[in-house]
């Protein structure tokens, strides 16, 4: 982080925890409002997070320099995309295509989520470097 003080350094902690809860209440409510308008099998609602959320990370890698003060990138990126975005559900969802059979399902939701989040990161850092 770019804090220039120990004391920089903890209100940096503490919003990027404040911005990490802030991220995991923005993902339940994304996942909830996709799920109802498209119940499946292929979990759409993750892949939406994850995209949108790698949108957002290439924006704040572009846009928001680290100075000696606060490190705002840190806050977004590390703390609300951390928050929102979720490899890990991700992960949990593909098995579960895998077990049950779906492996096509499984791989071309894995293709797709992962070229559709790295398009939306170059996307965010094109637009982060016209701000």
């Amino acid at each position: 982080m770019g804090c220039s003080s120990p004391r920089e350094s903890v209100v940096t902690a503490l919003l990027v925890a404040v911005a990490g809860g802030l991220g995991a209440v923005a993902r339940l409510l994304v996942d909830g409002l996709i799920k109802v308008r498209r119940p499946g099998i292929v979990p759409w609602q993750t892949a939406v997070i994850n995209v949108t959320g790698s949108l957002l990370v290439g924006f704040a890698a572009s846009a928001i320099g680290t100075g000696p003060h606060l490190d705002w990138h840190a806050v977004l990126a590390v703390g609300f995309c951390g928050g929102y975005t979720t490899m890990s559900t991700a992960s949990v969802e593909t098995v579960t295509l895998l077990r049950t059979g779906r492996s096509l399902t499984a791989f071309g939701y894995v293709g797709v989520s992962l070229v559709l989040s790295l398009t939306a990161c170059a996307i965010g850092i094109w637009l982060g470097h016209r701000v």
